[in-house]
């Protein structure tokens, strides 16, 4: 996931973090002409690992998302690499810088391969590379490490290996709105948990397509490993509002997960329901009318929805 590194704080002692990859990681078997696929921090640098560290190190060249982005990375762990030493693959010229890195690992060389931040070849580039790697007879090997996607499951608390639910991986939802809402629907009818990923400049979007799922949970991350990180979960129905309660939570790169669906879903479709009606009228009445009016409708509790209320349309200070 392209999330910009905090390159601004360098991290204490590189030197010292370097030799200690080096004493730590150097006595492993690094295979020559071997393609090494390298996770990098997603926002906090001590997040690199001691053996990522080491092969950044040693290899014979990196292949970057950004070559600019990746030079800033290697100086804040104290790493020189001559401009030479560094390829350009990114989305545009990924197929065909393939062939550039084939041939340097054809001739002996290590080549690590490093995207803007995270773990290549998920939502970054770097599947095209790999498979081309492998359809040339060559190895490619994993230096695992930060993941937006494995940090948000392990506090979102929504997937539990003893009930053997699992998840699936949805990535970015389609920038076409009929593509997207059509993909969210598909989402309403997986029994397992979802984990999707999104840019500041369309989560406003995503939320919007998410909201129908109602009082279907979701556990959103927003600059994750970061200064400002925040993780919250809140009904999907309520998520628009809470992006729009303040401006700074519309900001970052996301992680979201969308919650199993539960042994409650009729229940749940009944609150979604009335959560839309109460939405509805909030946006054309006052706050206790719209309140009163959504109780007559929907049977629902007076109290239970004036609390609800206030979280989608808080009172003016």
């Amino acid at each position: 996931m392209n999330q910009a590194t905090e390159s601004t704080r360098q991290p204490p002692h590189r030197g010292a973090a370097l030799a200690a990859a080096r004493a730590v990681a150097g006595c492993q078997d690094y295979p020559a002409g071997a393609l090494y696929v390298v996770a990098t921090p997603i926002g906090n640098l001590a997040d690199i690992t001691l053996r990522a560290l080491h092969v950044l190190d040693m290899a014979d060249a990196l292949a970057c998302e950004d070559t600019r982005h990746t030079s800033q990375l290697l100086r804040a762990y104290g790493i020189e690499k001559p401009a030479h030493a560094l390829i350009a693959v990114h989305q545009h010229n990924e197929a065909g810088a393939a062939q550039t890195v084939i041939e340097r690992l054809q001739t002996g060389q290590r080549v690590a391969y490093v995207s803007d931040a995270g773990t290549p070849a998920v939502s970054d580039p770097g599947a095209r590379l790999v498979a081309a790697v492998q359809a040339a007879h060559l190895r490619a090997l994993p230096v695992p490490g930060a993941s937006s996607v494995t940090a948000l499951l392990s506090v979102a608390g929504a997937v539990d290996p003893v009930g053997g639910g699992g998840f699936v991986f949805a990535g970015f939802l389609p920038q076409q709105a009929s593509a997207r809402n059509a993909l969210v629907q598909t989402l309403r009818h997986e029994p397992r948990a979802a984990l999707l990923l999104e840019a500041p400049h369309r989560i406003v979007a995503c939320a919007s397509a998410l909201a129908p799922l109602g009082a279907r949970a979701i556990t959103l991350g927003r600059e994750l490993t970061k200064q400002f990180e925040q993780i919250v979960t809140l009904p999907c129905a309520d998520l628009p509002a809470w992006l729009q309660a303040q401006t700074g939570r519309q900001r970052g790169e996301f992680a979201l997960l969308l919650h199993p669906q539960t042994a409650a879903a009729p229940h749940a479709a009944s609150n979604a329901q009335t959560g839309r009606v109460l939405r509805l009228l909030l946006a054309e009445l006052p706050l206790k009318q719209a309140v009163k009016l959504t109780a007559e409708i929907t049977g629902a509790a007076r109290n239970a929805l004036y609390q609800q209320a206030l979280q989608i349309k808080p009172p003016r200070e």
